[in-house]
C-alpha cells in the first residue's frame, strides 16, 4: 500500500479526505536540496498521507504535490493519519521517495509539530553506465563444498553452471538435526589476493534516493571474507545474521604489482545480503564507477525475477 502511495498510483477513494471530516490536519514545509545543500527549484515535491478508510473501503489516502519555489521550498497541508511519506523528483536527478515524518501528537485538531521543515535530498544523475547486474535469491547448488560464481556470466562455475571465471567463492555448511535444531554457516570468500568486500551505509537524508549507493566504489578497505550464520538449538534463542538492508562494495579479478598495489581490478556493489541480493559489476578494469544505467544490463535475457531495475 505504501508503495502505491509513493508512486502516485492511487487506487483508493479520491474523496476519502472529504468523508473523514474529523481527521487532524497537518502542514509541512518541504525543502528540496542537492547533495551540496543547494536549494533545488521547480522540483515536483509531494507528501503521501493515509486516512482510516470510510465505510465499504479498504484504503484511503491522497497525494499532495507541487513545485518548489526559487528557495527549494513547498508548503503542503492536508488531513490524515499520524504519519506522511514525502519525496521529490526533477529531471536530471534521482527521485527521492522515502522520507517519513511521524507526528508526535495532536493539539487543537492539528498534528504536531505543525509546519516543520523536512529536507529532501535529490542526488544528481552523473554518469550511468552499462554493468553486469543480476538479482539472486537461491542457495549454492551444493552444501559443504566450495562453489565458484562468475559475475560476468551470471552463473555458477562449471560443473554447476556455465560460468568460466571464479569471482566469488561460496561455502554453505549445514547440519540438520531437526526442523528446529540446526547449524547453518555461509562463508563468502574470493580467489585473488586483493579481492574483497566491504559494507557501507548511506546518510539518513539520502536513504530515500533512487540511487542507493555512492557514485564510486572506494580504492581500498576491502576484506577477504564475510560470514553469515543461522543457528537454532532450542531452547537457546535463535541466532540469525541476515539483514536485507545491507549494502556492500566488492572488488574482483584483482591483479597486484610487485609492491602489492592494485594493477587491475573490477569494482561493483551489492544491495541486500547473502543469499538474497542484487549485484552490479563494472566491466571496465580500474573504473570505480558504480552508477548503473537501468536498461543497459550486460546480462541479457534474464528471467523477470533476476532482472535489476534499480540504479
Amino acid at each position: 500500500m505504501i508503495t502505491s502511495l509513493l508512486m502516485g498510483s492511487l487506487c483508493f477513494l479520491a474523496s476519502a479526505q472529504d468523508e473523514i471530516t474529523n481527521a487532524p490536519q497537518w502542514q509541512v514545509t518541504l525543502h528540496v536540496v542537492d547533495e551540496n545543500g543547494s536549494s533545488v527549484s521547480e522540483a515536483d515535491a509531494f507528501a503521501s498521507d493515509y486516512l482510516p478508510p470510510p465505510p465499504n473501503a479498504t484504503e484511503a489516502g491522497s497525494r499532495k504535490s507541487g513545485l518548489t519555489d526559487t528557495n527549494g521550498l513547498l508548503v503542503l497541508t492536508a488531513r490524515s493519519g499520524p504519519s506522511i511519506i514525502c519525496g521529490a523528483d526533477k529531471a536530471g536527478y534521482y527521485s527521492s521517495t522515502g522520507v517519513t515524518l511521524n507526528f508526535s501528537g495532536k493539539a487543537g485538531g492539528e498534528w504536531q509539530p505543525w509546519n516543520s521543515t523536512l529536507d529532501i535530498v535529490l542526488k544528481q544523475i552523473h554518469s550511468p553506465i552499462s554493468m553486469y547486474a543480476k538479482a539472486i535469491d537461491s542457495e549454492p547448488p551444493v552444501k559443504n563444498k566450495v562453489v565458484g560464481y562468475d559475475l560476468s556470466a551470471g552463473d555458477w562455475v562449471a560443473p554447476y553452471g556455465r560460468g568460466e571465471v571464479t569471482d566469488v567463492i561460496f561455502l554453505e555448511q549445514y547440519t540438520n538435526l531437526s526442523l528446529s535444531d540446526y547449524d547453518y554457516t555461509l562463508t563468502v570468500t574470493f580467489p585473488n589476493k586483493g579481492d574483497g568486500i566491504q559494507s557501507f551505509t548511506l546518510p539518513d537524508n539520502v536513504k530515500g534516493s533512487g540511487l542507493k549507493s555512492p557514485y564510486e566504489a572506494p580504492e581500498d578497505g576491502y576484506q577477504p571474507q564475510v560470514k553469515r550464520v543461522n543457528i537454532s538449538h532450542p531452547p537457546t534463542p535463535v541466532v540469525w545474521d541476515y539483514d536485507a538492508n545491507r549494502r556492500y562494495f566488492i572488488r574482483v579479478r584483482t591483479v597486484l604489482d610487485e609492491n602489492g598495489n592494485v594493477k587491475s581490478a573490477l569494482y561493483g556493489k551489492i544491495y541486500g545480503d547473502f543469499m538474497t541480493f542484487k549485484y552490479y559489476i563494472n566491466p571496465t578494469p580500474n573504473s570505480r564507477n558504480i552508477e548503473f544505467a537501468p536498461g543497459q544490463n550486460l546480462l541479457k535475457d534474464l528471467p523477470d525475477l533476476q532482472q535489476v531495475k534499480d540504479p
